[in-house]
C-alpha cells in the first residue's frame, strides 16, 4: 500500500472511531477520496500537500464531464474538505485546496403531474366504503385546493367551511390561509362524512382518520394514493405531492395568474412557484413542436 493510501484507511479510521460514522459512510468516504487519489498519481503529483486548488478544479472538471451528477460532486467535494482538515489536524499538509469550489449547479428536476385526463381518472374510484369514500375525499381535497400532505392529515373537522366553500389550513411556519374547495372535493367530502362515524373509536377532532378511529398518518395517505394510482391505471406512481403538482400546474395553465398560484400553494418566495412556468412552457412546447409547419420533424 503506498503512503497516500496509508493516509486514507488512517483517516477512514478516524471517522470510524472518533467521528462514529456509519459503514456506509465510510465507504463513501473512502470511495470519493479514493477518485482523487487516482486522480493525483495519474497526474504525477507527488502527495496530498501538491495539490493545489487548480488541480481539484480540474479533477471535478473532469468527474463532471464524466457524467457524476451535481448533488454528488457536492458530497465530493464535502468528503475532500474533511478530509484535508484532518491531513491539517495531522500535520500531514498545511492548506485545503477544496475551500472556495463548488460543485456544479444540478440541472433542476421538474415535478411530474398528471394531466386532466389522467387527474379525472383517478378520482373515478368506486366508492363501496368508508375507506374509499375517505380515500376519494383526500384524493378530491389535494387536487382541489392543492394541499401539502402533512396540511392534508392535520386538519380538523372544524376547518372545512361546506357554506363558504373554503377550508383553512396550516402550512409551513405555522402560517395559516384559507383556501377555496371545489364542488366535486365538497361532494366527496360529503359522502367521507356519512362513513366517517364508522370508523371513530372515541373522540377524535382529525378530518380524516384511520380504520383504528385515529387521525390517519402521512404514510398511510401516501399508500393510499399509490394503491389506487395502481388500482386506476395511472401513469407513473401517485403520491400526494404529484396531486399538489398537477393541482398548481393546471390552475396555471388556465389561469396564468402566478401570484395566485403562489398565494394558494403557501410558497413564501415566488421564485419557488416559478418551476411551474417551465412546466406550462414545457407544454406549449409540445403543443408547438406537433403543430407548428417548421416545428414538425421532416419525416413526420
Amino acid at each position: 500500500m503506498s503512503a497516500d493510501a496509508q493516509v486514507l484507511e488512517a483517516f477512514v479510521g478516524y471517522l470510524r472511531t472518533e467521528r462514529q460514522y456509519s459503514p456506509h459512510t465510510l465507504d463513501n468516504y473512502r470511495r470519493d477520496i479514493g477518485r482523487l487519489l487516482r486522480y493525483a498519481q495519474a497526474n504525477s503529483l507527488a502527495d496530498w500537500s501538491a495539490i493545489a486548488p487548480r488541480d481539484l478544479r480540474a479533477f471535478i472538471a473532469e468527474t463532471h464531464r464524466a457524467g457524476l451528477a451535481g448533488k454528488s460532486i457536492q458530497r465530493l467535494l464535502s468528503a475532500i474538505r474533511s478530509f484535508y482538515r484532518y491531513l491539517n489536524r495531522e500535520g500531514l499538509c498545511q492548506h485545503n485546496p477544496a475551500l472556495g469550489i463548488s460543485a456544479p449547479r444540478s440541472a433542476r428536476r421538474l415535478p411530474k403531474t398528471l394531466d386532466t385526463d389522467q387527474a379525472g381518472q383517478l378520482m373515478q374510484i368506486p366508492v363501496t366504503d368508508a375507506v374509499s369514500a375517505r380515500d376519494c375525499a383526500m384524493m378530491e381535497l389535494i387536487y382541489s385546493s392543492g394541499l401539502r400532505l402533512a396540511e392534508l392529515v392535520s386538519l380538523d373537522l372544524g376547518d372545512i367551511d361546506f357554506r363558504d366553500a373554503s377550508l383553512v389550513v396550516t402550512g409551513k411556519g405555522r402560517k395559516t390561509r384559507m383556501l377555496p374547495v371545489g364542488s366535486k372535493a365538497l361532494a366527496a367530502l360529503d359522502v367521507w362524512l356519512g362513513h366517517r362515524g364508522s370508523l371513530l373509536r372515541g373522540e377524535e377532532p382529525a378530518l380524516f382518520v384511520s380504520k383504528r378511529g385515529s387521525r390517519i398518518s402521512t404514510r398511510a395517505v401516501q399508500q393510499r394514493l399509490e394503491h389506487w394510482g395502481l388500482h386506476q391505471a395511472t401513469d407513473g406512481k401517485v403520491h400526494p405531492h404529484r396531486l399538489r403538482h398537477s393541482f398548481a400546474s393546471h390552475l396555471l395553465e388556465s389561469s396564468g395568474d402566478l401570484r395566485a398560484v403562489q398565494e394558494l400553494l403557501g410558497h413564501a418566495d415566488i421564485a419557488t412557484t416559478q418551476i411551474y412556468t417551465h412546466l406550462d412552457f414545457q407544454h406549449l412546447a409540445d403543443v408547438y413542436d406537433r403543430a407548428h409547419p417548421r416545428a414538425r420533424k421532416k419525416n413526420d
